[in-house]
């Protein structure tokens, strides 16, 4: 069970919220709502201990499974299947007792037989924490997953971003936690893995909040839903489903307005009162009393909710270049003696728009990250045209510097921006005032995917490397970002396994990795889509 009481967080002077009370226990499935920016990932933070509130209490009792937006845990040298089951603690076991199998074989006794003793000693171990079955368990919830063998014997270093959050996810899933928090968990999960997700949550029988901008995900497994409210600094809390909390906010929305109409109105003709009354000596005690009313009788109305701000996007206008800005001849990757993709040639024309499909670990990631420079192929090279300028949008945000504030951030991104520039541009992106000196690596998933494409608009990229930009985005934002690219003359290679960027990109072109197979877009490949 999770219990908050009196809780006030703040970021440097704003304060996040404030007097906050609520309690998760058993069947309570809680969807946290509320635009970027309202303080969701941070209180999810404070919520599994990783950060302090300024105020108030947070008490656990149990195990707590805490999936963030990032997730780097775990020693990078550890295989996959071993951090999943030492959730359990059987990771650890599982490979003492083939370290030990290997070691009986030994032909000196002393050996063979100490080998033989701790695998007795583990083998007991194993059995009492659930032994074959909690690992057969383990590995169905890594298939739904889509995490094959192949990935599961692979170390963590090996692993690319959206690889390592499906492990954690799993790990969670598989631990023994009777609450859990999730922050976004289907962002790289395939249309399959969505829907096993899905039917996971809804017959968990331990308590969960889950931060979610799947409609159907939180539409189909919240009971509860808490609203946190960025102008008024506290959080709603409904105690109904996700359809029923949408119109019960309506109404609520509509009630407020009515009554402070109502109210304002009431006060309007006191204060007016008081100011005729207010001219005559024998009168100004009872004008005095009607101000006093009046300024009580709006003291205590509901706020109305002020209209949720939009980050206005537009991708930059194209800096001068060739025909063909961005040229790739037979690229290769392998991690160890896996091999990713072999031989892809890609050819980027000016204003040409290429979209890249193809399952989990095809390779998808490492390809831009190759492309942007990031990476080096073990075959193979990069040609790039006259005039190339690259703007790349990394999906775990590896273009930010944590280090450096957000201003310092946008300045690094274009040699010529001044400050004051730069200034209005993250005003636009809706970091303003204080926002601006905040480190970027305090910055919660939405807020760092508005500061990294701040940066490309102010870069005059004339290529674009977008990978999963609507990823941690609200509705309203998601929407600008698609508008965007609907609208973007320069030449754009994107990833997503949203169906709505694809579409609004409109792709000439189509690659599809591992093979490196390019072909002209046709609508039969739109099916592809959420199944990469």
């Amino acid at each position: 069970m999770l219990s908050v009481h009196d809780l006030e967080i703040r970021v440097g002077a704003r304060v996040l919220m404030e007097g906050v009370d609520f309690r998760v226990s058993d069947g309570d499935k809680i969807g946290l709502v509320g635009r970027n920016g309202a303080g969701k990932t941070t209180l999810t933070k404070v919520l599994s201990g990783e950060l302090m509130p300024n105020a108030g209490t947070v008490e656990m009792s149990g195990e707590l499974g805490y999936l963030p937006q990032d997730p780097r845990s775990g020693d990078p040298e550890e295989l996959a299947r071993t951090r999943i089951l030492n959730a359990r603690g059987l990771g650890d076991i599982v490979l003492g007792m083939q370290e030990s199998t290997l070691a009986m074989a030994s032909p000196d006794e002393a050996v063979s037989g100490a080998a033989m003793k701790r695998y007795g000693n583990l083998e007991e171990r194993f059995h009492m924490l659930g032994g074959y079955s909690a690992e057969a368990e383990a590995a169905s919830i890594a298939s739904n997953l889509n995490l094959p063998d192949r990935i599961l014997d692979q170390q963590l270093k090996t692993l690319s971003g959206g690889q390592r959050r499906r492990i954690e996810l799993a790990r969670i899933l598989f631990s023994d936690a009777r609450t859990m928090i999730l922050d976004e968990p289907t962002n790289h999960l395939d249309a399959d893995s969505v829907v096993w997700l899905r039917d996971f949550l809804k017959s968990y029988t331990g308590g969960f909040i889950v931060i979610s901008h799947d409609i159907e995900l939180v539409g189909e497994t919240v009971n509860r839903v808490f609203y946190l409210d960025a102008n008024r600094q506290v959080i709603d809390t409904y105690n109904m489903n996700w359809r029923n909390y949408q119109k019960q906010r309506e109404a609520d929305e509509e009630r407020r307005k009515k009554e402070r109409a109502n109210v304002e109105k009431k006060a309007t003709t006191l204060q007016l009162q008081a100011a005729r009354f207010g001219a005559k000596a024998s009168k100004a005690a009872a004008a005095h009393q009607m101000v006093a009313r009046a300024e009580k009788m709006l003291a205590g109305l509901d706020d109305v909710r002020a209209v949720d701000r939009v980050a206005k996007l537009r991708f930059p206008q194209p800096a001068p270049c060739g025909r063909t800005p961005l040229m790739a001849s037979n690229l290769s990757r392998s991690y160890g003696s896996l091999e990713i993709f072999t031989a892809v040639d890609l050819a980027i024309d000016r204003g040409s728009k290429v979209v890249i499909l193809g399952f989990n670990g095809a390779g998808k990631t490492t390809l831009l990250r190759i492309l942007a420079g990031v990476d080096k192929p073990d075959t193979g090279q990069i040609e790039p045209g006259h005039g190339l300028r690259i703007g790349y949008y990394a999906q775990e945000h590896e273009t930010l510097d944590v280090k450096r504030s957000v201003l310092e951030n946008m300045v690094s991104a274009s040699p010529n921006i001044t400050e004051t520039e730069a200034r209005k541009v993250l005003g636009s992106f809706l970091f303003t005032g204080d926002d601006s000196h905040k480190p970027a690596g305090v910055l919660s998933g939405g807020e760092k995917t508005r500061l990294a494409l701040a940066m490309i608009v102010v870069s005059g990229a004339n290529v674009l490397l977008l990978d999963e930009p609507t990823n941690n985005l609200d509705p309203a934002s998601r929407d600008e970002i698609l508008d965007a690219l609907a609208h973007y003359e320069g030449a754009v290679v994107l990833v997503s396994h949203d169906e709505g960027a694809v579409e609004a990109l409109n792709p000439e072109r189509v690659l599809i990795l591992p093979d490196g197979v390019e072909d002209h877009w046709n609508k039969d490949y739109a099916e592809l889509i959420s199944l990469a």
